[in-house]
């Protein structure tokens, strides 16, 4: 099967049977699984005994072989096995006065390169890209652009040209009709580097959503670690979700706004994300009514609403004329984008001191105090059922093991069994931490208006204090910190990291996007600026053609990938439609 290689173990110890145990390297101190035991050979080398077992190729593999006399162990071998291949694993007597035991690992037929299939989409994309670049370039060669308009429809190509790679001009409109002008100027206002970098952040939530191409890599990580995983672009759309709260309450006042009225918004599009969230996350329509038993409460669309609604209201709470112009004076000039916001800051603090009590002083019942660990086999198989520790517990406790999510990530390589919602209670905290941190970036682009350098340099300083505050919480280790980095968690280390990580991205599409205007955003943009509709609607038609399709050879990489390329890049071009119409679903 896809991931797996077949090992035949040769067993020619004519005295005792042997037990054959693995252990992943992607599992932290993890109990060895049996795999196989190992009959002793009838005496002569023409009948060993034999095994047959399917292993493990995503992660390097320590095999342990034990004999069943004494339980004595007498090999252990590391080695990360290739996808499709054929292994043997020879045991034998080197010397009977010794009774040294060797264990020679012999490749029968080599694996397959399963990441040729990444090189190739890689190609093609590059292909396509190129191509759309070169008909740009192209566009801008005067008899060619003539001979564009002569062909096709004047005001059509006008506006094919003006928006296909780049933002409408004002002098492209040769119009005595003042509303395209107007256009213009309200497009030039609106940051693209936003919606391009909340499209990036979608777009690779879909791919990874819809599967990946069944790569490991782009799967969500087990438990800690895997600090540039696509998967974790998540926690990049709660960072510039953020930042729009500040740039859109900022405009909807400024245009004279009562504060009550922003609130009824603010409170209409929370609950409406929760509703739809908690509609998408429970998708059995075709299997008849839903069970309230079994209904899933947590969810990516229901926390991103409630964080919505936390940072959205604290910003219009405290925010203060006059701050974002300047008028305001402040003890520490390089510091007015913080100062005069200092309640938030202390309300951000305790949600944060909130989370830590919780999570290392919460007694959890037949769990260790301030356990942060997978459960399952993990941590020698103490703990099986901690899964997650205080942050397991308070969903168990409050939402019933029924209404959270029943196969977490971990229960692939830790073998748990506990239901774990990686979108829990606990981890809302940190989720409202990160989007606060998303805020800051957006009064840093406020405070600093079409200062260019003022802006990109502080996020640069914003980026560093994160990446300090990580190095100090994780020790610069994937599981010896204080606290490790941990997307079911989302431990303050994970919040930390990652802004560390989206302060560099925001800072390098905007200065490539609004700054030097090198790159218009494309493909990116158009489902930057439709997000609701692409992630609602990935999440809806997920299983219906053209998104899927009944394979050939299910066990194929080459197969999965296309499959979830395809689905993905339809998002793209569903969202530049619509982009291209003038319809977008805001909520």
């Amino acid at each position: 099967r896809m991931d797996q290689a077949l090992l035949l173990v040769r067993n020619e110890l004519p005295a005792q049977g042997l037990r054959l145990a693995a252990r992943s390297g992607a599992c932290h101190q993890c109990l060895y699984q049996l795999l196989a035991f190992v009959p002793p050979s009838n005496g002569s080398l023409s009948k060993p005994g034999t095994a047959v077992v399917m292993v493990d190729t995503q992660h390097p593999l320590t095999l342990q072989l034990n004999g069943s006399v004494g339980d004595r162990e007498l090999c252990k071998i590391q080695y990360h096995f290739g996808e499709f291949g054929n292994y043997s694993l020879v045991v034998k007597t080197l010397s009977t006065s010794t009774k040294t035991v060797s264990c020679d690992l012999v490749i029968n037929e080599g694996p397959i390169n399963s990441y040729l299939p990444i090189l190739f989409a890689f190609l093609v994309y590059m292909g396509i890209l190129a191509v759309l670049i070169a008909g740009h370039l192209f566009m801008k060669i005067d008899p060619v652009r003539s001979w564009v308009y002569k062909k096709l429809n004047p005001r059509e190509t006008d506006r094919l040209i003006n928006s296909e790679l780049g933002s409408p001009n004002t002098t492209d409109f040769v119009s005595s009709d003042p509303t395209p002008r107007l256009w213009s100027t309200v497009s030039r206002q609106r940051l693209r580097s936003l919606d391009t970098f909340r499209g990036l952040s979608l777009i690779i939530m879909v791919f990874v959503n819809y599967g990946g191409g069944k790569y490991w890599f782009f799967r969500h990580e087990s438990w800690n670690g895997k600090l540039c995983s696509p998967s974790s672009l998540f926690s990049r759309f709660v960072f510039i979700m953020g930042t729009s709260i500040s740039l859109s309450l900022s405009s909807m006042l400024k245009w004279g706004s009562s504060k009550r009225k922003v609130l009824g918004k603010i409170l209409w599009r929370s609950f409406l994300l929760i509703l739809l969230g908690i509609i998408v996350v429970n998708p059995n329509y075709c299997l008849g009514p839903l069970s309230w038993d079994n209904l899933r409460i947590p969810g990516v669309l229901q926390r991103l609403g409630f964080t919505y609604l936390v940072v959205a209201a604290l910003e219009l709470l405290f925010t203060r004329a006059g701050a974002e112009s300047g008028i305001l004076e402040t003890p520490c000039p390089a510091l007015q984008d913080i100062v005069p916001y200092w309640p938030q800051w202390i309300f951000i603090l305790m949600l944060e001191v909130i989370w830590l009590c919780l999570t290392f002083l919460l007694p959890v019942p037949g769990c260790p105090r301030g356990y942060l660990g997978p459960g399952g086999i993990g941590d020698f198989g103490n703990y099986p059922n901690c899964t997650g520790g205080a942050a397991g517990y308070i969903d168990h406790l409050l939402l019933g093991e029924n209404h959270i999510y029943q196969h977490p990530s971990s229960s692939v390589i830790y073998q748990t069994t506990m239901p774990y919602d990686p979108e829990g209670i606990l981890g809302t905290i940190n989720t409202i931490v990160m989007a606060f941190l998303g805020l800051q970036a957006g009064k840093i682009i406020l405070f600093y208006k079409d200062q260019h350098k003022q802006i990109m340099s502080r996020f640069v300083i914003w980026s560093i204090v994160m990446g300090i505050i990580s190095a100090i919480l994780t020790k610069c280790s994937k599981e010896e910190g204080f606290i490790p980095i941990n997307k079911n968690l989302w431990s303050i280390s994970y919040v930390t990291t990652m802004s560390c990580f989206a302060f560099i991205l925001l800072l390098l599409i905007y200065y490539l996007v609004d700054v030097k205007r090198l790159w218009s955003g494309a493909p990116f943009f158009y489902p930057g600026m439709n997000s609701i509709l692409v992630y609602i609607g990935h999440e809806v038609f997920e299983n219906y053609f053209p998104f899927k399709w009944k394979m050939q050879d299910s066990q194929s990489h080459a197969e999965h990938l296309t499959q979830n390329l395809t689905a993905t890049t339809l998002w793209v071009i569903i969202s530049y439609l619509l982009y291209k119409r003038k319809i977008f679903w805001k909520i």
